[in-house]
């Protein structure tokens, strides 16, 4: 796991360093300056570019930009920069470096400094291959102003490979969340990775994201316990289970899946085919009665076990005690996919969890949409795990979805601690949060997964996984991290266009494969 960091941890080592360690401030911006420099111009040599821009601010981050500004001119490069304010209103460090840039600029034709008065301030940068954005670093929240806001909308629009010094301009380091952003190809963030550069709005505008020393190491660190981390491939493989040889099918994970109407057959039988795909060894399907012909052919290996729905075509209360022995019989019940919203299907949902608290089950789509109106919080949802899409979370709290995505992960994380459940909200990237108020952020994935089927796939997967273990987070953070690891995969040799969420079930053990391979 890679542990992520609050704006607040970050500056407090900051302030360690200059107070406690005796490091200057102008010294650590120097450091970062050069980490700059490095990280980007590694980056800048395959675009064979020399003629770069920097847009910077008053406060510490334009003070890094103008820093490494210094540093590209220095390897003969054609620097034009433009700041924002007079010298007398930048803070001391950035003051100094602007003023060493200043006095390199009078001797050095290859720079060019000017003040942001209009818009067309901004010309002298729009010829530049490179733009850096050093305007406001981490310490700036909510709504951009002016000049600010007029400079990122035209920054957006040149055609130019695009770097955000520490954070895009913005962007809510903690919160991921941002009216309105500077988008960058390449962000270098400072000191260690800040958690809002990684989902939200973060994860659209932050574009690849490195990490850019300041001269301290990162043992300092080490007396934060952090609540965020990103998922690494090697996290991954210690959630897939050793298979034994003296395993059967019904000691290698059995699930019940419930799932499919006679209005909505198809997600059934993808949640209930990704259950053999990862593994497990029985996987059966509760299907209505009166409707099992359309799906009994798509099925092969999966059982199909019918309930009684009186040509409802539907899941009822009735059925639940129908089901008992099958039930009992699953390590693992997946529900909702396709399940359909009608009354008698969402009291279904909440008998089933009510008179089954102690089994373990995946509960998505449709059975989601059951636990809304408060509902979930008059349940015992231990073991439990939740995987709706933002707007089916939304719903469940009773929020919009706009609200939502303006803090994330204090919604995601109080609704796990106070229900007890465990939290796989889909999006991109995909968030899991744990009852402890951990929160493991999904590094996989491609837009090709914004498309119907896929999170039933997912479902399955899931429920599969957890069939054959007892640790429920790690099924999950596998199964969520494989997933998207197999559409990767995919795109790698198609398109983000074409594929299905059939292909995904197909090529999930190629995932297994390659992670395997990668990491040995």
């Amino acid at each position: 796991m890679i542990p992520l960091y609050s704006t607040s941890q970050i500056r407090k080592i900051d302030e360690y360093a200059i107070t406690k360690l005796g490091i200057p401030g102008i010294v650590l911006m120097e450091n970062a300056s050069r980490e700059i420099f490095e990280i980007a111009n590694w980056k800048i040599a395959q675009l064979n570019s020399t003629k770069i821009g920097f847009v910077c601010g008053r406060g510490n981050n334009g003070g890094d930009g103008f820093a490494a500004a210094r540093h590209f001119a220095n390897e003969g490069c054609k620097v034009n920069v433009i700041y924002t304010g007079s010298e007398n209103e930048m803070t001391g460090d950035c003051k100094t470096n602007f003023s060493i840039l200043k006095k390199i600029a009078a001797n050095n034709k290859n720079i060019k400094l000017l003040k942001y008065r209009s818009p067309s301030s901004l010309n002298i940068i729009k010829s530049c291959n490179v733009l850096f954005d050093a305007l406001l670093g981490s310490g700036v929240k909510g709504k951009l102003r002016e000049p600010y806001s007029s400079i990122v909308k035209i920054l957006n629009k040149l055609k130019a490979y695009k770097i955000a010094i520490d954070i895009p301009t913005g962007l809510d380091s903690d919160k991921g969340f941002a009216e309105e952003s500077f988008i960058a190809d390449l962000t270098i963030t400072l000191g260690e990775f800040k958690k809002g550069l990684f989902f939200g709005d973060g994860y659209f505008c932050s574009g690849e994201v490195e990490k850019g020393g300041i001269g301290i190491s990162t043992d300092y660190f080490q007396q934060f316990t952090p609540m965020e981390y990103l998922v690494e491939p090697e996290d991954t493989l210690s959630g897939l289970p050793v298979k034994r040889k003296n395993l059967h099918k019904y000691s290698a994970g059995k699930v019940l899946t419930i799932a499919g109407s006679g209005a909505l057959p198809g997600a059934a039988v993808l949640t209930a085919k990704s259950v053999l795909k990862i593994g497990a060894g029985a996987s059966i399907l509760c299907f209505p009665k009166s409707v099992r012909s359309l799906i009994h052919k798509k099925l092969g290996e999966v059982v199909v076990h019918t309930y009684n729905d009186n040509y409802k075509e539907f899941f009822s209360e009735e059925n639940v005690s129908e089901l008992d022995e099958k039930i009992k019989w699953a390590d693992v019940i997946t529900i909702g996919p396709g399940l359909g919203k009608n009354k008698e299907t969402i009291a279904a949902v909440i008998k089933l969890i009510k008179k089954y608290p102690s089994k373990k089950m995946v509960i998505d789509a449709d059975a989601v949409f059951a636990l809304g109106k408060g509902k979930h919080y008059r349940l015992n949802l231990k073991n439990k795990i939740l995987t709706p899409h933002l707007g089916e979370f939304a719903n469940l709290i009773g929020i919009k979805s706009e609200e939502l995505k303006k803090d994330l992960l204090k919604y995601g994380k109080n609704f796990a601690k106070r229900t007890g459940v465990y939290l796989v909200l889909k999006s991109a990237p995909t968030i899991i949060f744990n009852p402890a108020g951990e929160v493991f952020i999904n590094t996989t994935g491609n837009p090709s997964l914004a498309k119907f089927g896929t999170g039933d796939v997912l479902t399955g997967i899931i429920g599969g996984l957890l069939s054959q273990q007892k640790d429920i987070e790690a099924a999950i953070i596998s199964s969520v991290y494989l997933h998207s690891l197999t559409a990767d995969i995919l795109v790698n040799k198609s398109t983000e266009y074409d594929l299905l969420a059939s292909d995904l079930i197909e090529n999930f053990p190629r995932s297994i494969k390659f992670l395997k391979k990668s990491i040995v």
